[in-house]
């Protein structure tokens, strides 16, 4: 059956994307607000965890409590997250209560209570996310990386900054709120058994007399430094890497998908069996193709013990460097039975689906359909790869250690 998927855009900017399932018994939705970190004032990291939290605790007519039975009366497995760019909602139910828990969210984007009685509690749940961040050393490491390796705004870390989530104050949730949570760069995708003219007209009506909120340019601030080593008393020690790559939208994104796969696509992978096996040299190693709207990256990890750390870097990025050499047949063959069962899973999932229709228009102002991507892991061979990485070869790489010892980095890579 072909796949259908709708777009309607408002006279007030906010987009519904629908993707009918007529297999399943469920729908899932997912909203996505322009209220990620990148748009927290200077010095007030944690804002944006700090108003997603707020607007969970009352609505609309409905105190914290209200609300909350609400969902779990229409039976709504939900979550909440704050990202880069983006904060949102998603949540899954039966598909006959899909358009009550749409308009239970309604008020949640549109008319948050916020109360100040609740600001304590709220901000106590993101110390406490934000301490369990930091009591995990390899979490630590990546976020440096991330911070280091992206111009800044972009590397902050969601959760935010101890200093400022103890100080945030109600007038700053407010005032974030009014500005982040707007039509105009909003996104509700739904996906599942669901009926395409009601859910628009259902969306229409919750959402249509919705105010614009004029938008605020981000100002980014290069990068400067490529090495950083993170004190940190422990036996082990955690080697981050990362280089420039390509992003979603653009054409060779699959070819460097694929190129990132057979580094660490399964045990089969190259990382996997070079540094751990072969050599024994670590308890985890990884790589992973990462993007933002309009820049790509690959970000490896790794942590090992303190003695070894650095003969695991030293072969982490020899592994790097030979990738661009050029991969054989047989490894992606491997890697594409993977991605196809992964493909043939996310089909059979409304939550999935739903997710990843938000994500694809967010990233490409467009949906890419399961056959079109289907049809671009099918295209992909030793070749077409080979030929991206001989013009875009790993290189430049920023490096992040936490651990008891600072480690250099060597020969052609330094």
């Amino acid at each position: 059956m072909k796949q259908e998927i709708y777009t309607h855009t408002f006279p007030n900017g906010l987009t519904l994307l629908a993707e009918p399932m007529r297999s399943l018994e469920s729908a899932a939705f997912t909203l996505r607000v322009p209220g990620g970190c990148v748009h927290e004032p200077e010095g007030r990291g944690g804002l944006s965890v700090m108003t997603v939290e707020m607007t969970l605790r009352g609505c609309g007519e409905r105190d914290s409590r209200q609300f909350v039975e609400a969902l779990d009366t229409l039976g709504v497995q939900r979550g909440d997250s704050v990202a880069d760019a983006l904060a949102g909602y998603s949540g899954a139910t039966l598909a006959a209560n899909l358009i009550p828990a749409l308009g239970i969210y309604a008020d949640v984007l549109r008319r948050a209570q916020l109360p100040e009685d609740e600001l304590d509690s709220a901000r106590m749940v993101a110390l406490q996310e934000l301490a369990g961040i930091e009591d995990e050393p390899g979490q630590r490491a990546m976020q440096e990386l991330r911070k280091l390796h992206y111009p800044h705004p972009w590397g902050r870390r969601s959760q935010g900054e101890r200093a400022a989530l103890e100080s945030i104050s109600l007038a700053e949730v407010q005032a974030h709120y009014q500005h982040c949570f707007r039509p105009n760069g909003t996104v509700i995708s739904v996906a599942g058994k669901i009926d395409w003219p009601q859910i628009r007209d259902e969306v229409e009506r919750l959402f249509g007399d919705w105010k614009k909120v004029p938008d605020a340019p981000i100002v980014e601030t290069p990068r400067s430094e490529r090495r950083r080593h993170v004190p940190h008393d422990s036996n082990q020690t955690h080697i981050a890497v990362a280089y420039d790559s390509i992003p979603y939208k653009d054409p060779d994104y699959f070819q460097a998908w694929g190129a990132v796969g057979v580094l660490s696509g399964g045990m089969s992978a190259r990382l996997f069996t070079e540094v751990r096996e072969k050599r024994g040299l670590c308890y985890t190693v990884s790589a992973s193709q990462a993007t933002l709207k309009e820049r790509g990256s690959v970000l490896c990890y790794s942590s090992t013990s303190a003695e070894r750390a650095q003969e695991t870097l030293d072969v982490l990025l020899g592994e790097l460097v030979r990738l661009a050499a050029g991969i054989e047949s047989h490894e992606l063959d491997r890697l594409k039975a993977r991605i196809k069962s992964g493909l043939i899973m996310q089909q059979e999932s409304s939550m999935s689906r739903s997710s990843s229709i938000a994500r694809d228009w967010y990233l490409l102002d467009r949906v890419r359909t399961m056959d079109e991507i289907e049809s671009a892991v099918d295209a992909l061979s030793a070749d077409s790869i080979n030929a991206y990485l001989k013009r875009n070869p790993p290189r430049d790489f920023t490096v992040v250690t936490l651990g008891p010892q600072p480690l250099e980095v060597r020969g052609a890579v330094s």
